[in-house]
């Protein structure tokens, strides 16, 4: 028992006696092997930092440099010249090559966007799933649409099932009376070719219950009655 007395007091020393404290910690630097751990404790830190605050600046230059290389890709994607803004034109890169020679900036990610979206033109449905799954982004507009695009790609692949489940994921993706009826209404049509008429009519709804503002109000209301004729039946 007094042995574990002296214990308990000698730990409360260490807690109420600044003292006790800087004694030990002198003990501590003065042995040499411990000086050895300290100093390369802090330089491995050091060293870490500078890696860090390096790869900071680099990136940020790499994806200003990427971005001032992609405005070309850009401006033939706008113009309708898929080919040249995925390949390039010899002279200025592609898409692609910005995603291979950028790897890792927001220009290379907003690439997988626009590499997703010509596959899906150009009928390769399979590419422009794989590339649009790859984009990530927090505007709520952009990603919800890559969400959407590859609804589109999976609908051409009949694929209904998983169509659907990326419809309803932009429609609910920050949802809003803008994009989300013309989501939802998109989950509607994949559902009724899957043959799930009953939440195809849910979808019709939340739109007429939920977005009576929107264009496709009226037109939910149509398909809703339509689908519900067809149950009866």
């Amino acid at each position: 028992m007094a042995k574990s007395k002296n214990k308990e007091s000698k730990g409360l020393d260490l807690i109420e006696n600044p003292e006790a404290i800087i004694s030990k910690t002198e003990a501590f630097f003065n042995d040499k092997k411990n000086q050895n751990i300290v100093f390369i404790s802090i330089g491995i830190a050091s060293l870490v930092l500078i890696a860090f605050l390096g790869f900071s600046y680099l990136n940020k230059n790499k994806n200003a440099e990427a971005q001032e290389e992609m405005f070309q890709a850009v401006y033939y994607f706008e113009a309708d010249s898929i080919g040249l803004a995925l390949n390039g034109d010899g002279n200025n890169y592609g898409f692609l090559d910005v995603l291979s020679l950028y790897s890792g900036t927001d220009a290379a990610n907003l690439s997988n966007f626009y590499i997703g979206a010509i596959y899906l033109r150009l009928k390769d449905f399979n590419n422009a799933i794989r590339y649009l799954n790859d984009f990530k982004s927090n505007d709520f507009l952009l990603q919800a649409r890559a969400y959407s695009l590859i609804g589109d790609a999976h609908m051409e692949l009949d694929d209904f099932d998983k169509a659907g489940n990326y419809f309803i994921k932009a429609a609910q993706h920050k949802a809003n009376k803008d994009f989300s009826p013309y989501y939802l209404n998109k989950y509607a049509l994949a559902l009724e070719l899957k043959g799930d008429l009953k939440e195809a009519i849910n979808a019709h709804d939340k739109i007429i219950q939920e977005y009576r503002n929107s264009v496709l109000f009226q037109e939910s209301q149509k398909q809703k009655a339509r689908l519900e004729g067809l149950i009866v039946e």
